[in-house]
Parts: structure tokens; C-alpha cells; sequence
């Protein structure tokens, strides 16, 4: 009967410690290469992608505000056998950035029964066109054309801010998935030993040296620790779900993750969870000069700054000056040196509007005051919630810190007992209820370990977004 006590206790032990079962170092999978692939392949990380290559396609829109502009006018009118008037004049805009339009054209005109200010037969004109009052430090065109710079760097920073977050999540799946593997392959581990274990004492009891009821311990344990086994096992399915659906391939479609591929045999390094370290007071500094969040609040601030001073120019009167220099035939330059600039060949023309209670524009330029102080606020706000995440998470990181180191005390602790009841086992001190009772502790001490342990690298990870660092 000892022999046999002495045989089950050394079977225990020997798969209880040992390792659940030798991996493959081909089929792992590791945060790093997770991160990796999320960068890589996963939807949102490409949406992110297109969504700045659509600010800078929306900046090329902006930039068309200053295209030259060719066109024409052709006109014709005969009534009555009588030939009105025919008229070709073509035209090109130039825009400049200070609110200025430069313009130069041709006029043909024929017929008998022309407009009298119209010069009959072919002339020419270069001129230009200018804001002495409302646009002349700001327009449209000018107010668009910054935005939209200042929209396309925002959307690199959202496209940051978009992976990091996403980033987070896959971690958050890829923890769960550590955990539930090893709390899987512990208990898996349990019941090949309990099996053995069986058939042990059924063969101790065949032979008179065990009582009947030791077999029914034996199996009641076992039951109990296969029933656990479905439920973990059903948790490491589901926990597998939830990480491959982070998992791209290059082409484009979704990959489920096999259970054949594993965590690391390294996953908890000791020497990891050492080497660890976060600065509280350095990860608050970036966060406030970096974090993508606060910086897309910089980039609203600056396009409404714009917007304040498109606004401003609603409290301006509209004072537009047009010049033409008029030339003979189609050089339009051939009698710049005969005329001065209101001597001769000219033709100008000045229009001058006021709105006279300014309503509209003082509400505008009031209204984008309010924008940009409501951002303000709302932009310390955010800065006052990521530090206060910071140094929760950083909170809970080192708590799980000295956690992990006490449940590793606490776990030696069990085995130990453990192992000591083994030992009375075999001397014929101690029951195999004891034995039981003691194993199904050190397992318990073991998964809340491994759910420290995990909990623990997820929390850094989480420390590092609240940063803004995981991309």
C-alpha cells in the first residue's frame, strides 16, 4: 500500500509542475507579432490610411482655389437681315494669394448696332482686380487653402489616435487569450493527472490495499475537474474568437486563429515583469506635449483661429478697385508705354458695400470666439481625464506588481502543503480526500496566477495608450 501511495504521489507531482505539454516555437504567437499584424492588415488601421489620403486629396481641392481660370464669350445677334452685333472675348484669371486677381483678354466686336461703350473692331486689356477692404488679409480661398493643411495634418494625428486605440483593444484580446490558454492547459493538465490517478487507486483497491471510497474521491475529483476543463476550454475558444478578430491576412481577409498556435512558453518572463518599468512622471509629460488626442485639439484650435479671421472680415465694407490697361489689336501690352496709368486707355471702375447694422457679421465673428473657447475647454478637459488615466492604470500596475509577487509566495505556499500531504500519503498518515483538497488549492493558486500575470502586461500596455505610445 505504500509502494502504491508513493507512486501516485511522485505521478502528481511530477505532471502537476511540469510543463502542460512541449510547444512548438513555429506555432506562437506573441503581442509583439499581434501588433504587428494589426498595424499591418487590419481594416481599421487602413481606413485610417485612406482617411488622410482623403484630407490631402480634400487639400488639393483647396489649392484649386488658385488655378488659372480660362474662358470665354461668344456672342451673336442678327435680326431681320440686320447684323447686331459679334462678339469673341476670351479671358484668363489669374488669382494670387493675397485676395488679388490678375487678368488679361481679347475683344472682337463687329456688327452695326453695337452698345456705344463698346470699342468696335479688335482690342486688348491686362488689369487686375483688388480687395482695398473685406478679403484683403483674408477670403474664402485663402481660408480654405489653410484649413485644409492644417485638416490634413490633423488627420495624420487621428490616424494615430485610431491605431492606438485599436492597438489597446487587440491587447485587451490578446491578454484574455494568454490567460485562458494556460488556465486551460493547467486544467487540462489536472485531469490527465487525476485520470492516472484512477486507475491507480482502482487498481490499489483491486489489489485490498485502498478502501472502496478512496475510488469515488478519486473519481468525484476527476468529474469535477473535467467539468472545469469544458468550461475553460469553451473560454479559450471564445477568447480565440475574440483575437482573430484583429487578425487580417495582407489580402485583405479575416483569419481565424487555429487552436494549434499558442502564446510563448516565455509569455511571463520574470525577467520581463522586472525589467518593466514605467515612469509616471515621464509618461505624463508626453501625454501632454504628444498625446494625439490633445494634439487634434491644437489642429481644430488653429482651423477655427481661421476661421475667426474669415469671420472678421464680415465687420469690413467690401471695397473692390478694377484696373484695365486697353490696348489697340491683340497685344495687349503695345501702348503701356505710350499712356499713363489714368492718362489714357484705361478703363477702372471702384463698387463700395456696407451692411449698415453689421448683424450677421458680428454674430459670425462672435459665434467663432465661442468655437474656439468651447474646444479650449473641452481640450483641458481631455488633458485632465488622460491624466487621471494615467495614474489610475499606473495605480493598478503597481498594485498588480506586488500582487504577483505575493501570489507567487502564496502559490509555493500551496505546493509545498501539498506536497507535504503527499508525503503523509505515502507514510499512511493522510487521506486522498486531504490529497485532493490540497491539489485543487495549488490550482487555484496557479490560475490566479497566470490571471495576475496577464492582467499585469495588459495593464502596461494600457498605461502606455493612456500615453498615447502603443503606436
Amino acid at each position: 500500500m505504500r509502494k502504491t501511495a508513493i507512486q501516485l504521489a511522485l505521478v502528481v507531482v511530477t505532471a502537476l509542475f511540469g510543463p502542460a505539454f512541449a510547444q512548438d516555437s513555429t506555432r506562437t504567437l506573441s503581442g509583439v507579432q499581434v501588433l504587428e499584424l494589426v498595424r499591418k492588415y487590419h481594416p481599421v488601421a487602413r481606413q485610417a490610411r485612406i482617411h488622410v489620403d482623403k484630407a490631402q486629396a480634400d487639400l488639393l481641392v483647396a489649392r484649386g482655389g488658385f488655378d488659372p481660370v480660362l474662358g470665354a464669350y461668344v456672342a451673336r445677334k442678327r435680326f431681320g437681315g440686320v447684323e447686331y452685333y459679334n462678339r469673341t472675348s476670351p479671358e484668363i484669371v489669374i488669382p494670387t494669394w493675397y485676395g488679388i486677381e490678375v487678368y488679361s483678354g481679347i475683344d472682337n466686336y463687329t456688327g452695326e448696332r453695337l452698345d456705344p461703350t463698346m470699342s468696335k473692331g479688335q482690342s486688348s486689356f491686362i488689369g487686375a482686380s483688388i480687395p482695398l477692404a473685406k478679403d484683403l488679409l483674408m477670403d474664402k480661398r485663402r481660408a480654405y487653402l489653410k484649413q485644409a493643411r492644417i485638416f490634413t495634418s490633423m488627420a495624420e494625428t487621428e490616424q494615430r489616435l485610431f491605431i492606438n486605440d485599436l492597438l489597446m483593444d487587440a491587447m485587451e484580446a490578446y491578454w484574455g487569450w494568454v490567460s485562458s490558454y494556460n488556465v486551460y492547459q493547467v486544467m487540462r493538465t489536472a485531469v490527465a493527472i487525476n485520470a492516472e490517478r484512477l486507475g491507480l487507486v482502482r487498481k490499489a483497491f483491486e489489489n485490498g490495499e485502498r478502501a472502496a471510497i478512496d475510488t469515488v474521491e478519486a473519481l468525484a475529483q476527476l468529474q469535477s475537474f473535467q467539468y472545469q476543463e469544458t468550461q475553460y476550454r469553451m473560454q479559450f475558444r471564445n477568447a480565440g474568437l475574440a483575437l482573430s478578430s484583429f487578425l487580417w491576412t495582407d489580402s485583405g481577409a479575416p483569419y481565424n486563429l487555429p487552436e494549434t498556435i499558442s502564446p510563448p512558453a516565455t509569455w511571463d518572463d520574470q525577467q520581463a515583469l522586472k525589467d518593466m518599468e514605467l515612469d509616471l512622471n515621464a509618461l505624463l509629460t508626453i501625454a501632454e506635449n504628444s498625446h494625439p488626442a490633445l494634439r487634434v485639439y491644437d489642429y481644430k484650435l488653429r482651423a477655427l483661429d481661421v476661421e475667426k479671421k474669415l469671420k472678421f472680415q464680415e465687420l469690413l465694407p467690401k471695397a473692390d478697385f478694377r484696373y484695365n490697361h486697353l490696348s489697340k489689336g491683340y497685344n495687349a501690352f503695345s501702348s503701356i508705354s505710350e499712356s499713363s496709368f489714368l492718362g489714357n486707355n484705361y478703363q477702372y471702375g471702384f463698387k463700395l458695400e456696407i451692411p449698415l447694422r453689421l448683424s450677421a457679421g458680428r454674430g459670425e465673428y462672435r459665434k467663432a470666439g465661442l468655437k474656439i473657447m468651447e474646444t479650449r475647454l473641452e481640450q483641458a478637459q481631455k488633458q485632465l481625464d488622460l491624466q487621471l488615466k494615467i495614474r489610475q492604470y499606473h495605480n493598478e500596475y503597481s498594485v498588480l506588481k506586488e500582487q504577483i509577487g505575493l501570489q507567487l509566495l502564496n502559490y509555493a505556499n500551496y505546493r509545498k502543503l501539498f506536497e507535504a500531504e503527499q508525503t503523509r500519503l505515502g507514510n499512511g498518515e493522510s487521506s486522498l480526500f486531504l490529497v485532493n483538497n490540497r491539489e485543487s488549492k495549488v490550482l487555484e493558486a496557479q490560475q490566479k496566477l497566470i490571471e495576475l500575470k496577464a492582467k499585469f502586461f495588459k495593464t502596461a500596455y494600457a498605461v502606455q495608450w493612456t500615453a498615447g505610445l502603443l503606436n
